[in-house]
């Protein structure tokens, strides 16, 4: 019988996961929210302050909020970040 898990359920780990994030985020002047999970068990996300504009937004994107939300919450499929600005 598999476990079933609530979208606040989900909400709660993420934002567990993100906790782990955050300081080296503010540290810089930034934050991330969570927009949505999607039915599909994709998790958007919104860089806020610095990091919504930062060049180096995309590495802290992978490698530091998605895997940390993957590796916590290992029912998300996938990550998405609506604003990653591009490095030049």
């Amino acid at each position: 019988m598999e476990t079933v898990v609530t979208n606040d359920q989900l909400i709660t780990k993420i934002e567990r996961a993100l906790d782990t994030m955050r300081p080296y985020l503010a540290a810089d002047g930034g934050n991330v929210k969570i927009l949505e999970v999607t039915d599909d068990k994709t998790v958007r996300l919104e860089l806020m302050g610095s990091c919504g504009s930062c060049p180096m937004s995309a590495m802290t994107f992978k490698g530091g909020l998605e895997e940390a939300i993957l590796k916590a919450v290992p029912e998300i499929t996938r990550v998405e970040a609506i604003n990653i600005t591009p490095a030049f």
